[in-house]
């Protein structure tokens, strides 16, 4: 029987499920990480996806009142991603591709079980809204392979991310790695908002952008849906491995296939401030399979030799 909830209503139920899924990871983050906090491994503690744990605070205060990094246990990102594993069911690796084509490289692939609608990935790196885009290196000329762009025109360059770090850290986003010259460039004049905020680089769920597009005859089997982060979770933010650049308050117009800036109405009601992010969602229940995700590149451009159409509507920028 079709849902009778609205549209309104059931965007927010969707936004509600990922929050939930996302809160609880992080708390469960926090409990590996933090040495005041009881460890993973203790007999009492038990995990579940339905278990109601309050968050704890990811962040300290230093004297001047600006974040701090919190004293941290010392554990790798190989070593996070097992105790990952041993708590949610799954982690996540990135390794060579086990699609044909020369060009698919690396791929990301699920390590244990999970059910249809679980979190898999965040996809990390800058956040750019639409009056930023000419901002985005390599947005133009599609020199730039690890990028998404949101329905509402949010596009998130994880480049800068790359494959995470070994700590947290309070990380800028200007670092990007040229792969074919192994220089590091760095953005002059950037205008990254947010770089007080300390992100945990060693992340295991920011791998979203290592996820490829199906071979032809093969489906997808995760999708990418939209998350809007309130920025009121402080006690989350460490766990989002995005960072805004420019400025939030810019709205913008869309006319044809073009953006326009537009003055924000005065009596415009307030909202929660959010960082406009994306995150990946299993389409079926999956056990130890590379993750495949349906790219919908823009019939604007002329498709790559490897791209197989999977549905001919509602193709969208990838």
């Amino acid at each position: 029987m079709a849902s009778k909830a609205s549209v309104a209503d059931q965007h927010m139920q969707v936004q509600e499920n990922i929050h939930s899924q996302i809160k609880t990871f992080c708390t469960f983050m926090d409990e590996v990480l933090l040495p005041t906090k009881k460890t993973v491994n203790d007999d009492s503690f038990e995990f579940s996806q339905q278990t109601n744990i309050s968050p704890q605070h990811s962040e300290l205060i230093s004297a001047n009142g600006c974040a701090a990094v919190p004293k941290q246990r010392s554990i790798s990102q190989a070593e996070l991603s097992q105790k990952l594993k041993d708590g949610f069911g799954f982690k996540l690796d990135v390794k060579p591709s086990q699609i044909s084509h020369k060009e698919a490289g690396q791929g990301l692939f699920l390590d244990g079980v999970v059910d249809v609608g679980a979190v898999l990935a965040l996809y990390p790196g800058v956040i750019y809204s639409p009056a930023y885009h000419h901002y985005i290196p390599g947005y133009l000329d599609d020199q730039n392979p690890y990028l998404i762009t949101r329905h509402d025109g949010t596009v998130i360059v994880a480049q800068p991310w790359g494959r995470g770090g070994d700590e947290k850290e309070l990380w800028n986003g200007r670092k990007m790695v040229d792969n074919k010259t192994d220089m590091v460039v760095v953005e002059e004049g950037s205008q990254v908002d947010n770089s007080d905020d300390a992100l945990e680089r060693r992340n295991p769920l920011a791998l979203a952008h290592f996820a490829n597009h199906p071979p032809k005859g093969m489906l997808p089997n995760v999708m990418i849906c939209p998350y809007d982060f309130p920025l009121i979770e402080n006690n989350m933010r460490a766990y989002i491995p995005n960072i805004l650049y420019g400025n939030a308050e810019v709205n913008m117009k869309k006319f044809g296939s073009f953006w326009f800036k537009s003055r924000v109405p005065r009596n415009s009601e307030s909202h929660v401030p959010t960082l406009k992010t994306v995150v990946l969602v299993a389409t079926r229940a999956l056990q130890d399979e590379e993750l495949l995700l349906n790219y919908r590149l823009s019939n604007t451009k002329r498709w790559p030799e490897w791209y197989a159409l999977v549905d001919e509507e509602d193709i969208i920028e990838k």
